[in-house]
Parts: C-alpha cells; sequence; structure tokens
C-alpha cells in the first residue's frame, strides 16, 4: 500500500485535494469517483527521508500516546466505528511515524484482526499493558472505558519518570560544567602559569608541582581518556542488556545506593501499584496483571519478586504474603494490599498507595536536590578553588623572597 496525492473536481465545481492510501492509482481514481469527484490528478506521494534514514524518524512522545488514547475513546462513546476512528486520528496526526503506526493498524483491522492484535504489532508505543488492556476493553464491550483508564495511568507514570527525570538534571548539568572548567584550567591557564614560574627559576611548591604534573597528564591523555569513558559507558550499557546476571547485580546495587536507592524503590512501589490497579479495574485477571506488571517493572529485583507472587498465588496463597517474603515492599505496602484482598477492594487500595508514593517521591526527590545542591556547588567551588591556590603559592613565595 503506498499513499496518493489527488486533486479532483466535485459535481458543483469545486477544487478538492487530499490524500489516499491505496495499492495504485486505478484503486485511487475507484475510490474519488465513488465520492462522485472527478480525478483531475493522482500521483504517488514522495517518500520522506526517514524511511531511508530510520534514526531520522520523530519519536512517539507520551504526550501524544495520551491524546490518540483520549480521542479515540471519545469517538467509540460517541458510536463511531472502530476503523472511521482510527482513519481520523490518522489524518490529524502531525507526527509522522504515529501516523504510518496508526495506518497500519487500520490496515491489520479491516483484514480482520482485533484491535489489540493490531497494536500488538507495534511494541514500542503499544507496550503489553496497552494491549492487553484493549483486549479486556473488547471481551468486555467497554473499550471506551478502558481508554480513558489508559490514559489516566500514561499521564501519571509519565509525571512520575520526569519527576524522577528532572531530579538528576542539576547535578548531572553542575557536573559537567565542573569538568569542562577544570579541564578549561588544566589545559589552558595552568600552562600559562608554568611557563611563567619556569622564568623565575627555581623550584615549585609541592602542592603546585602536583596541579601542573596533572595538567601534564590530562593535556596528553584528554582524548584517549574521553574515548575511554564512552567505551565504558557503552559497555555499561550493552553488558546491562545482554546479561540477565549483571543486570541483576546492578539492579541490586541500584536499590541499595545511598539516598538514590530509596527514591528507585519508591518509584518502583508507585509503578507497581498504580499498574496493577489500573489492570484489575479493568478485569484483567491478577495472573496476567502479575506476568505484564512483573515485565514492565524495569529492575530484575522487583521483576523477580512480582513472578515470586505469581507463583505463590497459582499455589493458593494471598497477595500479601509472598510480597512480605520478597524483603523489596515496604511493611505498610504489604499491611494495605492485605487489607485490600480482605475486604474486596483491592483496586481501591493499590489506587490509594500509588498516589501515596507519587506524593513520597515528590518528597524524595526535593529533598535529593535540595542536598545535591550545595555539595556540587562545594564541589566545584573546591576544585576550582584548589587549583587557583596551588597556582598562586609560587607568586606568594616570590613576593616574600622580595620583602
Amino acid at each position: 500500500m503506498s499513499v496518493y496525492i489527488w486533486k479532483g473536481r466535485t459535481r458543483q465545481g469545486s477544487i478538492k485535494k487530499g490524500e489516499i492510501e491505496a495499492s495504485n492509482e486505478a484503486a485511487v481514481m475507484a475510490q474519488l469517483r465513488a465520492q462522485l469527484i472527478l480525478p483531475v490528478s493522482v500521483k504517488e506521494k514522495p517518500k520522506d527521508i526517514s524511511e531511508y534514514l530510520p534514526f531520522l524518524k520523530p519519536k512517539i512522545r507520551t504526550k501524544e500516546l495520551v491524546i490518540f488514547t483520549r480521542q479515540f475513546a471519545t469517538m467509540i462513546d460517541a458510536g463511531l466505528p472502530l476503523v472511521q476512528c482510527l482513519q481520523i486520528l490518522g489524518d490529524q496526526q502531525a507526527n509522522r511515524t504515529f501516523k504510518d503506526i496508526i495506518r497500519e493498524v487500520r490496515n491489520d483491522i479491516e483484514q480482520g484482526s482485533t484491535f489489540a492484535d493490531a497494536l500488538s504489532k507495534h511494541p514500542k508505543p503499544f507496550d503489553p499493558l496497552y494491549c492487553n488492556l484493549v483486549a479486556a476493553g473488547e471481551i468486555g464491550g467497554i473499550l471506551d472505558t478502558i481508554l480513558n483508564r489508559l490514559a489516566v495511568y500514561l499521564e501519571k507514570a509519565d509525571a512520575l519518570a520526569r519527576k524522577v527525570k528532572g531530579a538528576m538534571v542539576y547535578p548531572a548539568t553542575v557536573l559537567v560544567v565542573a569538568i569542562g572548567v577544570v579541564i578549561l584550567l588544566l589545559t589552558k591557564v595552568i600552562p600559562t602559569f608554568e611557563k611563567m614560574f619556569e622564568d623565575f627559576g627555581g623550584a615549585l611548591p609541592g602542592p603546585t608541582q602536583v596541579v601542573v604534573n596533572i595538567s601534564h597528564f590530562v593535556q596528553e591523555w584528554i582524548g584517549p581518556s574521553l574515548v575511554l569513558v564512552v567505551l565504558m559507558v557503552v559497555g555499561f550499557n550493552t553488558a546491562r542488556r545482554r546479561s540477565r546476571r549483571f543486570r541483576r547485580q546492578t539492579d541490586a546495587l541500584f536499590l541499595k545506593a545511598p539516598v538514590f536507592g530509596s527514591l528507585l524503590r519508591k518509584v518502583a512501589v508507585a509503578r507497581f501499584t498504580r499498574t496493577m490497579g489500573t489492570m484489575i479495574s479493568s478485569g484483567v485477571p491478577i495472573l496476567d496483571a502479575l506476568d505484564i506488571v512483573a515485565k514492565t517493572a524495569g529492575n530484575v529485583i522487583v521483576e523477580e519478586a512480582l513472578y515470586d507472587v505469581k507463583a505463590a498465588i497459582s499455589e493458593g496463597k494471598t497477595i500479601a504474603e509472598p510480597l512480605a517474603e520478597s524483603d523489596v515492599f515496604p511493611g505498610m505496602v504489604v499491611q494495605m494490599i492485605a487489607v485490600g484482598e480482605e475486604t474486596g477492594a483491592m483496586e481501591t487500595m493499590l489506587g490509594k498507595i500509588a498516589d501515596f508514593y507519587d506524593d513520597e517521591v515528590d518528597t524524595a526527590v526535593d529533598a535529593l536536590t535540595a542536598l545535591l545542591e550545595p555539595l556540587m556547588m562545594v564541589f566545584l567551588g573546591g576544585t576550582v578553588g584548589s587549583l587557583l591556590i596551588a597556582m598562586y603559592l609560587p607568586i606568594f613565595k616570590i613576593a616574600e623572597t622580595i620583602g
């Protein structure tokens, strides 16, 4: 199937333009005549450069997925057919990548696939959670309700991710600036001082000699050092992708890390309870829900704990028992889930836990930022100050000798 740009004249004599997806020009003309439009010109739309260079394709943002989901829910609620909803949403979609995916989903549905099956062919924008909830909505006849729940979930999950990323922006920026300033001093400023001291003659003070030696090292090895750092980062990420054992070890370290470990644990709890609550309230069986939540946990330790919970439930245990044994989830979470099981209000309790831990993440991010700001400033000021003092020591010594 290709996209064709057409121009035609209506029976009233007005000129219309548009785009149609079809197998060939003849099919386009047939569609136009069926709409009582006399074709004037039909030509295949030129391919975008991003089709030849995949890395140039625009990414699908969470905000775009939320808008698509909400608009889809509104159209379904209004009684529009599924294919027509996708046609309208695809035509008005500005993101070329998302537009193509919507078109492919519509084609699959026209060929007999279910909506959930068509979405599952595009796992990047539509993850297993999205597809399984849509499948539950199709089976239960409440697709519009499910889509609205999905939109709310996506918004809250995106807000949680942005909070954590926002907490990392400031210290990362200050660290990059500090490293840049230090490298600039060592490669440009220190050599100027060194030449001046050589003209004066005499031995340099210990701290000054250390800084001069570091300057020589940086000037000689700055290129290889940067390459080494890049290779280490790439190697670390590659090892985490390919080796589950290595990923498990690093994820365990992340959860035990001071300050950051507590934040990551709270984020994991918020994500688990929000996702689980959304799936249970949408009618997804609890074992299927746990399987999907485990896959989307983002941390191997949490993932394995949830698989253990799933295995225990299949043996007849409650959710709270294996959660308590996992030593991953806080006691308060386990107790509230136990109460939810006893009262039959599991989804409500999970929602309350998720809201509570969203607030906890907010508090932890604020505390982390408040802690890191002075530390980073002390690091930057201390490093630059130490270098400057070390370089001024010989000048003080010369002034003392002259005096």
